[in-house]
């Protein structure tokens, strides 16, 4: 089973994506901010992480996913970023930190989900 962490402040969107990720070869999770996502990261080491750039705290979605990736122990992460930070600059940013994918807001759960389920379950599809 792929282990996945949802990180976005807002609940409508935390629920949003983990309606489109149901399937029962993924354990989902949730968290609020990048503060306590870096917390349940360290904890469980997910497989994939959903993850919103603007939220309160002292990370930022960058800076959780600059961080991610340069830990060796979880830079094999699936980093998607989901955020409505759309302009070319911030996606290529998002991709010079390791980010694996970027979903500008309002984005597709149905495509989110098929690429963590590319991403995540190739070897066992």
């Amino acid at each position: 089973m792929k282990k996945i962490l949802i990180v976005d402040d807002h609940p409508v969107i935390r629920k949003m994506i983990h309606l489109a990720l149901r399937d029962d070869r993924f354990e989902l999770s949730e968290a609020c901010d990048a503060d306590a996502a870096y917390q349940m990261i360290l904890a469980a080491k997910p497989d994939g992480l959903v993850l919103d750039v603007m939220m309160p705290g002292e990370l930022n979605g960058y800076q959780l996913c600059e961080r991610i990736k340069q830990t060796p122990a979880l830079a094999s992460i699936h980093v998607v970023l989901v955020t409505a930070c759309g302009q070319v600059a911030d996606q290529e940013f998002g991709r010079s930190l390791g980010a694996d994918a970027y979903f500008v807001k309002p984005f597709s759960p149905v495509a989110l989900g098929a690429h963590l389920k590319s991403a995540l379950l190739k070897e066992i599809s």
